[in-house]
């Protein structure tokens, strides 16, 4: 979850996926990151690893700041949140095999409430709903999802909106 400061304040910058034939997450939002490699010591190297492989992201201009709890996503994926500032301005080269769009939406935009949504999503074959977190598309961009979840988690963490269930 990678964050900078801007002239115009702080921004979360976020990527949009390549469109790939039977990839159910093909062309939607995310963070730079991916899988835990054997190579990789712990979550952090990986994140560090794939930003720099997704986006062309130099390690050495990143500060990690932490990370948030863990995730179960709805497609079986445990999701560990890095949380990190960049010195910005830094170039950025996507890996167009893996990234459409590098871009990135102001923390104030963000936490306005009036720019995000909850909705309940029932899972296949169970009784069982989900709440599922969709925000008002930034630059024709559509943040939801678990990136949107990571998103709300860390602007409470942060104080900039009331906790949600």
């Amino acid at each position: 979850m990678p964050l900078f400061k801007d002239q115009d304040g702080w921004r979360v910058l976020y990527i949009r996926r390549s469109e790939h034939e039977n990839d159910r997450h093909s062309g939607q939002v995310a963070f730079p990151g991916g899988k835990l490699e054997a190579i990789d010591r712990d979550a952090h190297a990986a994140a560090l690893r794939e930003a720099q492989e997704e986006i062309g992201l130099d390690p050495a201009h990143v500060s990690i700041l932490g990370d948030l709890r863990s995730y179960h996503t709805i497609s079986n994926y445990l999701v560990t949140p890095v949380v990190a500032e960049i010195q910005w301005p830094v170039p950025l080269v996507p890996d167009r095999r893996e990234v459409s769009r590098v871009f990135s939406i102001p923390v104030n935009w963000l936490a306005d409430p009036a720019n995000h949504r909850v909705s309940w999503r029932r899972l296949d074959g169970s009784d069982a709903s989900i709440q599922v977190i969709h925000f008002e598309r930034y630059e024709g961009e559509l943040l939801w999802g678990i990136t949107a979840k990571l998103t709300v988690t860390l602007l409470n963490l942060i104080g900039l909106l009331e906790t949600r269930r």
